[in-house]
């Protein structure tokens, strides 16, 4: 009996267990239908059933999902393996990647029900911007999440920050933030990382320390997320990093460590960051590494010999950097494809002959590289090459003919160089070729276009800028020519439109400039291209205006035109609302500024000098300070009084209405524009007292009022602080100022009071759109005895203060003698008295020193002897008495220096000097001393890097240094650049 009941309660067990085990597979089995549920509903969310487009794609992609019940057999899906068969199984992956899904993810969205989800990626498809709902955090058991270019948008959450067993996390390419919480927010609890990726996100924060105590990190990716401040260098040394990508933060600095292990690293990129200092030798303890970019950094010294041993490196970027030295020998580095050495400052030499050994070359970049002499035989080694870019640099001799047996070749850039003879026609065999670039050099003699117009892949075209004639035919159809995107033309020849631009119809970039071509633009030149070109230049022809004569230019997306230096009349064409840059200086125009141009609301540069406009300046353009960097209105017929309307937050830099007839008081409204380093209003009719509320700008360095009716005292009663701190040129000439001037008033212009003048650079505004970066320089008019000259560089050494034909009174100032880096100083036909300064003296920098016509007397003082590069000298017309100092540059002034001082003795003068001369005091000579504009008197504003013989020198140097190309095309290293003209434009068309 009581084993009857034994076997009773084990049957009895058995069941419950039975039972059990039969009602928890049920709900198991309900909760895998319920995830299968989940999923279809989310498929119907992301496949917009409005967009008829969208719903077919995702339906193709997705049709699976029609097909079975169980979900674990759709694509993109997995489930957990658990064979016990009593269990079921839970949705644990989701792999949706590159779907061609597009709808939006809310909060309600039945995918944050997957509570067992492991895996999920969504990236590569349009989500619609939708934001990353805050619900992801139910999502718990998440070891992997990626979302990357995706379309989403707006603030990432916080509640990412708790899915704690994440160990790769990327948000990479989507229109996020990333600034409550901060990145260090985000990232502090996921120790278990070994993937973060959040390129394109804006996180504006700087990079955590702590991430160099994530040792299970393998890949960092920050690229372009404004991540500033110090990178951790520590990160770099975690022993299981494989890959960082911090590029495009130019805000986040760093340097290398020193590298005492071998490390996994495989990819190090770091273009276009603050990183600095030197590349350690220690380097080569990255044996793996495959990838090393730094181009567009601030990296200094030699290249590491140790670079020689990194054998495994594909791809080796060091352009753009300070490099010095020369390039060490890399014929051991046999794997690479790409090499770049752009843009430093290598010691001037020949190729090195190393190049010829990397036989799997691809792409091979050495622009600005100080290279001489002609393209050797040995880079024929090279057949593999695709990409060659050797511009700016000093080769010689003509193109070899080896060159074209590299046929696959599909970019060659061989600008700005010293190449010369004829163009082969035998470019006609690069059948791959899609970007050539020979502009900029001395090639001469008759080109036949028709060979490039053979190449069916050809898309950028640039042979401007040498002395080669054009031929081109009348003999195309639209069937015969490649689909050009780019073409310059510049100084061909050229004396029409060429025929083919008939039947180009994506062309983003045209350059025409510097050739013969007169008359009007055919109507079929602007109908051309209308929806596509960006960039147009015609600048330098003879061309009079526009076929049906067009008031505003048809192409619709156009953001640079150029148009200067023709013969266009009429009224101002107005170009489409797209437009950053507009030139059209030295013109014939007529009549007043339409209100129309204020529409143009990303203008940067507008340049309508030199031509016969008149009216009054619409109030609108002071709006327009929002955008524009610099305005040119000199030398037309303007009239009235200057606008009042800039605005809070202008970012105008360079304003010139110079040469007009404006009324009026200054516009109060200029101490807005924070920005502002370039101001000259001179040759106007302002009538204003001194503006000293210009003084608080805390970048202006050129201040032009000379020639209008300003008047009264300079206050000096303005806040020391605020006056002027970076003024290096002022010229308050030809006004009506008076009064004295404060002995202290020139202490707080601080540019001027370091003696050392530094390095020369061209004084200019940078400019720039996709296509262009442009470097505008400043440029001033000089009067030089009399004579007015234009002159187009002001260098960043120059600083002068001319304060001639005006009222001034009382002694000279001595705080001028603190302005230690002033090289010209013009205080003539004013009223001043008492001695010569013999402070001036400590002025070693002086070039232009003119006193005359003034009341001034005592003796010329010995200590200006010191000034040794003092090349003008005038005295003339003063009080002044005893002996003129000899030795060095006074042995070179004439008599012109001194007349009209009869108490002074000594060479140049023919009266001698008595050893005790008792002459007695003659009365003043009042009536040339008040002559406003005499024939002798030297009036100039500023003498550019020397005066005399110095002066020519000097332009030529400032010339010279402003040869800087920088129009930008898409590809890294291809851009549109025009080499300076005659004149300070800039301008010019040539792809670099």
């Amino acid at each position: 009996m009581a084993t009857f009941k034994n076997h009773f309660k084990f049957l009895h067990t058995i069941s419950l267990l039975y039972v059990l085990v039969t009602v928890t597979r049920t709900d198991s089995s309900l909760n895998h239908k319920k995830e299968c549920s989940a999923l279809f509903q989310f498929k119907q969310t992301i496949i917009h059933q409005h967009d008829a487009s969208c719903a077919a794609h995702g339906s193709q992609m997705l049709h699976s999902w029609n097909n079975s019940f169980d979900c674990c057999s759709w694509e993109g899906v997995a489930c957990s393996h658990d064979h016990d068969q009593y269990y079921g199984h839970h949705v644990i992956g989701l792999d949706l990647s590159e779907r061609s899904l597009c709808g939006h993810i809310n909060s309600s969205s039945t995918l944050f029900s997957l509570v067992h989800l492991q895996r999920l990626n969504l990236s590569m498809n349009d989500l619609g911007e939708s934001e990353i709902p805050s619900e992801i955090a139910r999502l718990k058991q998440l070891r992997s999440l990626d979302l990357s270019y995706s379309w989403f948008s707006g603030q990432i959450p916080n509640e990412i920050s708790q899915l704690i067993q994440l160990s790769s996390l990327d948000l990479s390419g989507n229109s996020l933030k990333l600034h409550s919480p901060s990145l260090k927010d985000l990232v502090q609890n996921l120790t278990g990382l070994e993937e973060l990726h959040l390129s394109g996100v804006d996180i504006s924060s700087s990079v955590p320390h702590f991430l160099a105590n994530f040792s299970s990190l393998r890949s960092i990716k920050l690229r372009d997320c404004s991540v500033r401040n110090e990178f951790p260098a520590t990160i770099l040394e975690l022993p299981k990093l494989q890959v960082v990508n911090l590029a495009d933060n130019t805000d986040l600095t760093g340097s290398f460590p020193i590298f005492h292990n071998i490390s996994l690293l495989e990819e190090v990129i770091l273009d276009f960051t603050g990183f600095i200092g030197i590349v350690p030798e220690s380097l080569s303890h990255l044996n793996h590494l495959t990838v090393l970019s730094l181009t567009g950094c601030s990296f200094s010294g030699r290249i590491p010999r140790s670079l020689s041993n990194m054998t495994q490196l594909t791809y080796l970027g060091l352009g753009e950097n300070h490099f010095t030295g020369s390039v060490p020998s890399l014929a051991s580095l046999l794997k690479l494809d790409l090499l770049e050495l752009n843009g430093n400052r290598f010691e001037k030499g020949r190729f090195p002959n190393w190049l010829g050994k990397l036989t799997k070359l691809s792409e091979l970049y050495l622009s600005d590289m100080n290279i001489n002499g002609e393209i050797p035989l040995f880079l024929s080694n090279l057949t593999k090459l695709s990409e060659v870019g050797m511009p700016r640099n000093s080769l010689t001799g003509g193109i070899p003919s080896w060159l074209f047996n590299l046929t696959q070749l599909t970019f060659l850039n061989l600008q700005m160089n010293q190449l010369q003879g004829p163009i082969p026609n035998t470019f006609s065999n690069f059948k791959n070729l899609e970007y050539l670039n020979l502009g900029g050099n001395n090639f001469s003699g008759r080109v036949e276009l028709d060979m490039f117009l053979g190449l069916n892949k050809l898309q950028a075209l640039a042979l401007g800028y040498n002395m080669i004639s054009l031929v081109v035919t009348n003999n195309y159809t639209n069937t015969t020519l490649p689909e050009l995107h780019k073409l310059g033309l510049s100084s061909c020849n050229l004396k029409e439109f060429p025929a083919f631009l008939r039947f180009q119809n994506k062309m983003d970039t045209l350059l025409l400039d510097r050739n013969k071509i007169d008359g009007l633009v055919p109507v079929w030149i602007w109908n051309n291209s209308r929806e596509t070109l960006e960039f147009l230049e015609l600048a330098h022809n003879s061309i009079t205006g526009f076929d049906q004569h067009p008031h505003f230019l048809p192409w619709t997306n156009l953001e640079v035109i150029f148009i200067n230096d023709n013969q266009l009349r009429g009224q101002l064409p107005i170009p489409p609302k797209t437009t950053v840059m507009y030139s059209v200086s030295h013109n014939n125009l007529t009549g007043e500024i339409p209100a129309s141009i204020c529409e143009l609301k990303y203008l940067q540069l507008l340049d309508l000098s030199f031509n016969n406009m008149s009216g009054t300046l619409p109030s609108c353009l002071g709006i327009l300070s929002n955008s524009l960097i610099a305005l040119y209105l000199k030398r037309n017929n303007f009239h009235g009084k200057m606008m009042n309307a800039f605005m809070s937050g202008s970012l105008l830099n360079h304003l010139d209405l110079s040469e007009n007839r404006f009324i009026g008081q200054l516009p109060r409204s200029l101490m807005n524009c924070t920005h502002l380093e370039f101001l000259s209003l001179e040759d106007n009719s302002f009538h204003d007292v001194f503006p000293s509320w210009l003084g608080t700008l805390p970048r202006l360095q050129v201040l032009v009022l000379r020639s209008n009716k300003l008047h009264g005292p300079i206050d000096g009663s303005t806040a020391a602080s605020s006056r002027f701190p970076m003024l290096r040129i002022i010229d308050l000439s030809n006004n009506r100022f008076s009064g004295q001037l404060d002995q202290n008033y020139f202490q707080t212009w601080h540019a001027m009071s370091s003696g050392n003048l530094g390095i020369s650079s061209v004084m200019e505004t940078n400019i720039s759109s996709k296509h262009v970066k442009l470097d505008w320089a400043y440029s001033m008019t000089l009067t030089h005895k009399g004579v007015r000259i234009d002159y187009d560089l002001i260098l960043t050494i120059d600083m002068s203060i001319d304060l001639s034909c005006n009222h001034f009174e009382g002694e000279i100032p001595q705080s001028l003698q603190h302005l230690r880096g002033l090289q010209s100083l013009n205080l003539s036909n004013n009223h001043f008295t008492g001695r010569v300064l013999p402070s001036l003296g400590h002025l070693k920098n002086l070039e232009a020193l003119d006193l005359s016509r003034n009341h001034l007397s005592g003796e010329i003082p010995q200590q200006l002897v010191q000034l040794g590069f003092l090349s003008i000298f005038n005295v003339s017309f003063n009080r002044l008495q005893g002996r003129i100092p000899q030795g060095k540059q006074f042995d070179t002034f004439d008599n012109n220096s001194y007349i009209g001082n009869p108490r002074l003795c000594g060479r140049p003068l023919s009266k001698e000097c008595q050893d005790h001369p008792n002459v007695s005091r003659l009365p003043p000579t009042s009536s040339v001393s008040e002559s406003l504009f005499p024939t002798e008197t030297i009036d100039w504003i500023i003498v550019f890097s020397g005066v005399g013989s110095g002066l020519v020198i000097g332009i030529a140097i400032g010339n010279n240094l402003h040869t800087r190309y920088s129009h930008q095309i898409t590809k890294r290293k291809d851009r549109w650049v025009r080499p300076l003209r005659n004149t300070r434009r800039n301008q010019g068309g040539i792809m670099a």
